[in-house]
């Protein structure tokens, strides 16, 4: 009952009054038909015999009319048939006319309200059973059910089928807004369910993940507190500094993770993300943790000053982190190397190599140094293909032949253009692109974080 209130009226009475198509090439036929039909004196004789024979012309002309108001002048359009209908009995009828008005029942059934619905439709069936009774009391014949058969085929026939073409439409109606209304309370169902994972994800992440390490951070800050215990103690407190650095940036990405978490739906910005512009700090950090004869060195071979969209510049960042940090597990006392350059034969890519020595030891012999092997190759891939880029990582020889471990990474990195500065229409547009090209690498970027978290 819901639903079959809530199907709009517009569905059934059509906007304006102005006559639809259909109902003007109806009048028309009509017309035409019943004019036919008058040249050749294919009519009924008149109850009122007196008068020319152009006056049958009228009652047709009116019927055309209440035609096309059909759909939209309900009950006026109804009323105005029936009168027509009454003048043409009374003068001569037209068969053309007859048609029409049976047209003008059903649509009045079928356009009207409800209630004018179920009142046409029970009116027909009265007055079909009243005329059939009239005649049989009148002249005391049976032949006059036949009379009273073709009037309630004048009258009841058109107002059912208009009623349960009526019904079908309803039932129609119901069933799409029901289906609506199902679909959306899944969606709201599979969206309440995606936030909640998310809400129990950065509790995890705030109660565990975070406390550990804010736990390190606080140690370590008040063991530098301490004096220093002699010899030795300047290498140890450049440990303790390096644990204190780490532990507090993983606490900030670690809280910029779990905002993306809780903020569902994306009304505010996260926190700004890292940028290559990072990775001298990323090295320099490197350097510090690594004491046993490993450097690491960056070689950008990019244009100066060039501006990349955000979410390559993070994605390429992550990837030069996490392989420096594989670098710090597993590679050799040696030189690795960070280059990025840009591929002459594909100038809107950006190129991305991490070279870190490998020794004489085998690549797959003995434990790593810290445990979460492989996990960070499968994260990079997966971050990589999110941007339709390509990453290698394996080992090679470098070009002294030395055994080194590669990981190069191509990712599409279109240059970011300033908007010009007489505000051409061109600039606009291409303006424009990029903003909305931002948006969506945005969109994906803060997707694929919360995935990653």
């Amino acid at each position: 009952m819901i639903a079959a209130a809530a199907v709009p009226r517009a569905a059934r009475t059509p906007r304006g009054r102005r006559p639809h198509r259909d109902d003007v090439l109806v009048a028309a036929a009509g017309l035409a038909g019943g004019l036919l039909l008058w040249a050749f004196e294919l009519n009924s004789r008149p109850l009122w015999q007196t008068g020319p024979r152009w006056l049958v012309l009228l009652p047709l002309a009116t019927m055309c009319l209440a035609t096309l108001a059909r759909r939209f002048g309900q009950p006026y359009a109804l009323l105005l048939g029936t009168v027509a209908e009454i003048a043409d009995v009374t003068l001569g009828t037209l068969l053309a006319t007859m048609v029409l008005f049976t047209d003008v029942l059903y649509a009045a059934v079928l356009y009207g309200s409800a209630r004018f619905s179920r009142t046409v439709l029970r009116t027909s069936v009265v007055v079909s059973v009243l005329v059939s009774a009239g005649l049989l009391l009148a002249f005391r014949d049976p032949e006059m059910l036949l009379v009273g058969a073709a009037c309630a085929g004048v009258l009841v026939v058109p107002t059912t089928s208009g009623e349960m073409i009526r019904n079908h439409r309803d039932k129609a109606a119901a069933e799409r807004v029901r289906a609506e209304q199902t679909a959306l309370l899944a969606e709201l169902d599979r969206k309440q369910a995606v936030n909640a994972e998310r809400a129990r994800m950065a509790r995890e992440l705030h109660d565990v993940v975070a406390n550990h390490l804010s736990a390190i951070a606080i140690h370590s800050t008040a063991a530098l507190s301490f004096p220093e215990p002699g010899a030795g103690g300047g290498a140890t407190r450049d440990a303790l500094g390096v644990i204190r650095e780490n532990s507090v940036q993983g606490l900030a990405e670690m809280r910029r993770l779990i905002g993306l978490l809780r903020n569902a739906d994306g009304a505010e910005e996260p926190a700004a993300t890292p940028s290559l512009e990072g990775l001298e700090a990323l090295l320099r950090r490197a350097r510090a943790m690594a004491g046993d004869g490993r450097t690491f060195a960056l070689a950008d071979h990019r244009p100066p000053g060039e501006r990349l969209p955000a979410p390559v510049e993070l994605a390429a960042y992550r990837v030069v982190q996490e392989a420096v940090t594989n670098a710090l597990k597993h590679a050799a006392p040696g030189t690795v190397t960070v280059t990025l350059d840009r591929d002459a034969a594909r100038l809107d890519t950006l190129g991305i190599r991490v070279r870190s020595p490998l020794g004489d030891a085998p690549v797959d012999a003995g434990a790593p140094r810290a445990p979460g092997a492989g996990a960070g190759l499968v994260g990079m891939r997966e971050r990589v293909e999110l941007l339709e880029g390509e990453l290698t990582a394996g080992p090679a020889e470098s070009a002294a032949g030395e055994r080194i471990w590669q990981v190069h990474a191509v990712l599409p990195a279109p240059h970011e253009a300033e908007p010009a500065a007489d505000g051409s229409g061109a600039a606009r547009r291409h303006e424009k692109h990029r903003a909305t090209r931002e948006e969506a690498r945005n969109t994906r970027e803060a997707r694929e974080e919360g995935a990653g978290a």
